[in-house]
């Protein structure tokens, strides 16, 4: 097609073979009168719960959705805990859902309205398809390509799954409660970027606590070890991680406190941490070790300089100029090397603010005005054609 459509549906599904066991998820999106397929979308996310593909799959639909350039959504799915999450009526609780529903709803403000409608397994078989073939071809079994729009397959795709679902009865779907209009772009959120492409996603993760963090002390290349608490952090984080799914790729800092929480995050999804040099923290110099107060008072005028020019080092340090060249460095190769995919990047908070910075297009006052708790969440995307969005913030759900 060669215009954009203005409403399209979303049909999107997905399935664990264990629960938690080996997951996947499969998203279409149709046209208006469900006549054709405009897109396809299917993946294998590793270890993960229904619910949590369920979730994937619909991030997918409406990421595919964003890229159509349609207006106006109508989301059908036969997950009655995603529709009445999305739709507002039920709270969502569990912590590897809170990342994944913030997610989506920030997909949904994209939109000028979107609405989500429950409706039996048997009226999703072409998500749920897609979802056993993403599960399928993770396993090592060949599967068929994904239908091109426009194609006689995509066309004809519609009918065939019309013609293989059995007649239903009355269902919840025929209440006119199950359909929920639950975001308008005007309302909620600017929403439009018009990046285009499927972008880069990096979950950026906050080591845990150590001695200094307790006493709120600059830490930059000192090494010191998580302690106790720190370590409980690492876990909980790299269990809502594993529940997550999704994750291609861990790299960290080869700081001992970054490399401890992105190892117990790696092994939990079974993939290795890798070390990046370049998302070492921020080089504080003589300041190592010091409060805020103790730095200000032993250096009154450097200290203050130092947080009105980003230009500036520390004495014996690293200016925050100089982080950021590097942290660009980080995230061009990252995207080089891991396009469309997901990388959990494992640092401190210089390094994360910076990239959260370079997302947001924005400047240096974002480095002294945002906070960043340890081993907290937040999640930016980049996208191919230079375009970038953060999705997510500190999230400390899990801990």
């Amino acid at each position: 097609m060669s215009a954009r459509p203005d409403t399209v549906i979303v049909e999107a599904d997905g399935g664990s073979r264990g629960n938690p066991g080996p997951a996947g998820y499969g998203a279409v999106v149709f046209d208006a009168e469900r006549a054709e397929v405009l897109a396809e979308r299917r993946a294998s996310i590793g270890i993960a719960t229904n619910n949590v593909a369920e979730y994937r799959g619909l991030i997918a639909g409406l990421e595919a959705a964003v890229e159509l350039g349609a207006a106006r959504v109508e989301v059908r799915m036969d997950s009655k805990l995603v529709v009445e999450q999305l739709s507002g009526r039920w709270k969502v609780k569990h912590v590897a859902m809170i990342p994944l529903a913030e997610e989506a709803r920030g997909l949904v403000a994209k939109f000028d309205s979107v609405t989500f409608t429950w409706i039996p397994r048997a009226r999703n078989s072409h998500a749920d398809r897609l979802a056993n073939e993403a599960m399928d071809a993770a396993a090592g079994a060949e599967v068929p390509p994904l239908a091109a729009a426009g194609s006689a397959a995509a066309q004809a795709a519609p009918a065939k799954a019309a013609a293989d679902a059995p007649p239903t009865g009355r269902t919840v779907a025929d209440d006119a409660s199950a359909t929920a209009v639950v975001a308008t772009a005007r309302d909620r959120a600017p929403g439009w970027t018009g990046a285009r492409g499927a972008p880069t996603r990096l979950l950026l993760l906050r080591h845990g606590r150590t001695a200094l963090s307790v006493e709120r002390r600059y830490s930059g290349r000192g090494n010191p070890p998580l302690d106790e608490v720190g370590r409980e952090q690492a876990a909980r984080a790299a269990a809502m991680l594993a529940t997550r799914g999704g994750i291609d790729a861990v790299v960290c800092s080869p700081l001992a406190r970054a490399h401890a929480t992105a190892t117990a995050a790696a092994q939990a999804i079974g993939l290795r941490a890798e070390i990046v040099d370049d998302l070492i923290e921020t080089d504080f110099g003589t300041w190592e070790g010091l409060t805020f107060t103790e730095a200000a008072t032993r250096d009154p005028e450097a200290h203050a300089a130092w947080l009105g020019d980003p230009a500036l080092p520390p004495p014996g340090g690293e200016s925050f100029a100089a982080v950021r060249t590097r942290i660009e460095r980080v995230r061009d190769d990252l995207l080089a090397r891991f396009p469309e995919r997901t990388v959990l990047v494992v640092s401190h908070v210089t390094p994360i603010k910076t990239l959260l910075q370079l997302a947001l297009d924005v400047g240096p006052t974002l480095l002294y005005r945002l906070h960043l708790d340890l081993a907290a969440l937040s999640i930016a995307e980049f996208y191919p054609d230079g375009g970038a969005s953060v999705r997510l913030v500190n999230d400390t759900s899990y801990l």
